[in-house]
C-alpha cells in the first residue's frame, strides 16, 4: 500500500490536481482555477493527434497480434523443454535501450539504409519513394518495440490450454484446422485480448517513435504532451490530456474486465 501511495496514487494525484489549475507558461506559475473546461478545450485543440495516436496504436497491435500469434503458438506447442530458451531469445533484443533500438529502426528505414537500397536494386520501388518520415515508419517502430507486450500473454494463454481438450477434439474427428478454429482459438481470447491492452495503451501514449521516425505531418498525443510539458512549461495542459489518455486506459481495462472478468486480468498482466 505505501508502494502504491508513493509511486502511484501521488504522482496521479499532482497530475489531477494540475489539470484543474491556469498556468502561465511565461512565469512558470500555476493557480488552482477549479476549471474542468480545460478538458475539453484540449480535447478538441488537439483531437487530430488523438485520431492520429488511435490509428498508429491500433495498426501496431494488429501487427503484433499477426506476428505474434504464430510465435507464440509454436513456442507453447512445439517448443518442448526449450520454451524457456526461445522466450529468452524472443526477449533478448529487448534488452538494449528502447531509443538505441528505434534510432536503428531510423538507419533501417532510411533511404541509403540497406533495406531501401535492396529494394530500390531489386526494382520494387521507385527512387522516390521513401518510408522514414511517414506513419507507415512509425507504425513499424511500434510494432517492434512493443512485440514482447503482445507475445508474451498469447503464449500464457495458449500454454494453459489443457492439451486433453485437443486430444478429446481429435478422438471426434476433428482436423488440425478445426481443432485450431473451434478450441485453441476460442480458448486463446482472453490472451488475445490482454495482449491487445499491453500493446495498444502504451502505443498510444508513445513518443519517441514517432519524433524519431515520423515526420510532422504524424504527430501523436504523446509528442504534443512531452513538449507541453518540457518545451512550452504549460503543465496545466500537459495534464490535462494526460488525464484524457489515463481515461480512454482506464475505459479499456473496465471493458476487458467486464466482458472476460478481473480474475483474467490478473492471470494475463
Amino acid at each position: 500500500m505505501v508502494w502504491l501511495a508513493l509511486l502511484f496514487i501521488v504522482p496521479l494525484a499532482i497530475m489531477l490536481s494540475l489539470s484543474l489549475k491556469t498556468c502561465n507558461p511565461a512565469s512558470g506559475v500555476c493557480y488552482m482555477t477549479w476549471s474542468w473546461g480545460e478538458l475539453p478545450h484540449q480535447v478538441s485543440l488537439y483531437h487530430s493527434q488523438f485520431i492520429t495516436s488511435l490509428e498508429y496504436a491500433a495498426a501496431a497491435t494488429v501487427v503484433d497480434l499477426v506476428v505474434s500469434f504464430p510465435i507464440a503458438y509454436w513456442i507453447a506447442f512445439h517448443g518442448g523443454r526449450k520454451k524457456n530458451f526461445f522466450l529468452m531469445m524472443l526477449l533478448v533484443p529487448f534488452f538494449v535501450s528502447f531509443v538505441i533500438r528505434t534510432l536503428v529502426w531510423e538507419f533501417i528505414l532510411s533511404d541509403n539504409g540497406f533495406f531501401m537500397t535492396f529494394l530500390r536494386h531489386a526494382h520494387l520501388i521507385s527512387s522516390n519513394f521513401h518510408i522514414l518520415g511517414t506513419g507507415y515508419a512509425v507504425i513499424a517502430g511500434l510494432s517492434y518495440n512493443y512485440l514482447p507486450f503482445t507475445a508474451l500473454p498469447l503464449y500464457v494463454a495458449l500454454e494453459r490450454i489443457d492439451r486433453r481438450v485437443l486430444e478429446a477434439a481429435y478422438d471426434l474427428y476433428a482436423s488440425r484446422r478445426e481443432a485450431f478454429q473451434r478450441v485453441i482459438l476460442p480458448l486463446s481470447i482472453p490472451g488475445i485480448f490482454a495482449a491487445f491492452l499491453l500493446t495498444f495503451i502504451p502505443a498510444f501514449g508513445d513518443y519517441v517513435n514517432q519524433q524519431i521516425l515520423g515526420g510532422t505531418s504524424s504527430t501523436m498525443i504523446g509528442t504534443v504532451i512531452q513538449n507541453t510539458f518540457l518545451v512550452t512549461g504549460d503543465y496545466a495542459a500537459g495534464s490535462s490530456l494526460s488525464v484524457v489518455l489515463l481515461v480512454i486506459s482506464l475505459l479499456g481495462i473496465w471493458l476487458y474486465a467486464r466482458v472476460l472478468g478481473s480474475r483474467s486480468i490478473e492471470e494475463y498482466l
